[in-house]
């Protein structure tokens, strides 16, 4: 089921490659608490893979940890993988380039909510692990964005009569550790937590959003740009349904993680 235009993702993310440094929050966060999670496992892992690199963050942040010496980063973008350095492939999740039993460790950072065949992928990232080694991923789950969803949905059902996908879809998290079993996987364990961002205003959080490469990608989304009169009138309903006394909004961002071995 094809849901993302995956050559949109790739566009968005080629167009915020040169800019990221100043919508990286999120990804910093995230993968430092990925990084924290590895140093938890009292194994060394020689040659790793991180998939969806984007400019290298995650490799910077972990700069060794867990006895890696060979960190092979890959993402979609060929902008991200020219500013990520060191050793790095364009390569799209879907179609993983590389051969079994290639990596000790795979690591993930806020990728996989943009794959189609979220189950295929999983398996072919089993299938480049050595026997008995680690997968750990983050992604976004259903909880993402509740507020900025439920705010558009309500002004686009007042001004245009009707609905279109402006927020993509994410991953339940009561699925995943399924999916991390269809997928051959061994001690699957998916857990969440939730991260709460506190903005200005909610253009200040749309704006982000595109910074980071990460605006709708979705393959059935309504063409062209979203109207301003819409823009405008999901953020006032923003501000006055989620707006505290300083007319500050959160934005609410479920992330999932994925632990598991391979047989």
């Amino acid at each position: 089921m094809t849901v993302f235009n995956r050559h949109t993702v790739s566009r968005h993310r080629d167009r915020a490659a040169a800019g990221l440094l100043d919508h990286d929050f999120l990804f910093t966060e995230v993968g430092e608490r990925l990084a924290d999670r590895l140093d938890d496992v009292k194994r060394t892992f020689p040659v790793a893979l991180d998939l969806g690199c984007r400019t290298g963050i995650l490799g910077r942040l972990l700069n060794g940890r867990g006895g890696i010496e060979t960190l092979v980063q890959s993402d979609l973008s060929a902008a991200m993988v020219t500013r990520a350095g060191g050793v790095s492939v364009v390569a799209d999740e879907e179609y993983l380039p590389y051969g079994e039993a290639s990596f000790d460790l795979v690591l993930s950072n806020l990728t996989l909510h943009w794959i189609n065949d979220l189950p295929g992928t999983l398996a072919q990232v089993r299938r480049s692990l050595k026997p008995d080694s680690l997968f750990l991923a983050a992604m976004l789950g259903g909880d993402t964005l509740v507020e900025l969803r439920q705010m558009l949905y309500a002004a686009e059902t007042e001004l245009d009569g009707g609905l279109s996908p402006r927020v993509s879809p994410f991953a339940d998290v009561r699925d995943l550790g399924n999916l991390l079993t269809r997928a051959g996987f061994m001690l699957p364990v998916a857990d969440t937590e939730t991260i709460t961002v506190s903005y200005p205003h909610p253009m200040r959080l749309m704006d982000d959003l595109r910074g980071m490469g990460e605006s709708n990608a979705q393959i059935h989304s309504r063409k062209g740009f979203t109207r301003r009169t819409v823009l405008m009138a999901a953020a006032e309903r923003y501000i006055e349904t989620f707006g505290d006394s300083d007319g500050r909004i959160p934005a609410t961002f479920q992330v999932v993680y994925l632990t598991a071995w391979s047989p």
